[in-house]
């Protein structure tokens, strides 16, 4: 299910491409059939009290919808503004900024081998902006990073306060995207095959996607996720690469090389020093 959902999530820009809308146009429609799917599945497991009991939500309620209206839109105008494989390496960073704002807000513990693979990553990040054609691709990836650091807001924030219902507070931030994106979207219906894939972004790439990561989520291990999702950072450059040619350059692939090799030493290692901690305790 895991696996799955990486699969769906790294269609994002294959679907962003095909659909050729401008940007709050395709927030509006996307958002919208993700407000469906999600809101459809939180009533069907749950019943209207599912989606009635976000009102006491409190404070992170707010914040998650805040921060997930920021993030989904900066999502996309960043696949918009520059190349799926950037927008990738910028994300493929999540674990590190995640970490970051946990050490501030809740001050979870950083390790040195945090700080090591964060400051490869980084410097892969760099490297991968040094690659840009100019300002629109750094303009770009500036939005990834908005978006990424957003998501990592709302992965701390859930970690603060389990209790949250996390599927009915992304659908609530889906349905909050449309009002806010009809006085800047395109007056005029797109036409049926730019609703298809905007139909299928929402509800396949933002709705059955995240139900898949969270069931998947309950039955592996943290470290196990943390490897498989890196598939969704392999796969969304390929699928654009498959149906466009858009072949990231040379600086691109080395720094997304090494934000990936960043990240799976950081799992990998955290993994095995766990596993030793657990022997020893033994």
């Amino acid at each position: 299910m895991v696996a799955a959902s990486a699969v769906l999530w790294s269609t994002a820009g294959l679907f962003v491409r095909l659909a050729s809308l401008d940007t709050p146009s395709l927030v509006l429609w996307r958002s919208l059939f993700a407000a469906l799917t999600l809101g459809g599945l939180a009533l069907a497991r749950g019943g209207p009290a599912r989606m009635l009991a976000v009102r006491h939500s409190g404070w992170i309620g707010v914040l998650f919808v805040g921060t997930s209206v920021v993030s989904s839109t900066a999502y996309v105008l960043s696949l918009r503004l520059t190349s799926v494989a950037n927008v990738m390496t910028v994300y493929a960073a999540l674990p590190f900024i995640a970490t970051g704002i946990a050490f501030v807000w809740i001050r979870e513990r950083v390790s040195r081998r945090f700080l090591v693979a964060g400051a490869l990553a980084t410097g892969g990040i760099v490297a991968s902006a040094g690659g840009s054609s100019g300002f629109g691709d750094l303009a770009g990836i500036a939005a990834a990073l908005v978006m990424t650091v957003g998501f990592a807001v709302q992965l701390v924030g859930i970690r603060r306060h389990g209790r949250v219902d996390v599927m009915a507070l992304n659908a609530c931030a889906a349905a909050s995207c449309v009002p806010l994106m009809i006085p800047f979207a395109q007056w005029v219906l797109p036409g049926p095959g730019q609703l298809v894939w905007c139909a299928c972004y929402g509800a396949l790439t933002t709705g059955f996607a995240y139900v898949l990561a969270l069931e998947g989520g309950r039955r592996v291990s943290p470290g196990e996720v943390g490897f498989i999702s890196m598939l969704d950072v392999v796969l969304g450059p390929l699928w654009v690469w498959l149906a466009f040619g858009e072949r990231p350059g040379a600086l691109v692939i080395a720094g997304g090389a090494v934000v990936l090799g960043s990240v799976a030493w950081y799992l990998w290692s955290s993994a095995v020093s766990s596993v030793d901690g657990e022997s020893a305790t033994n």
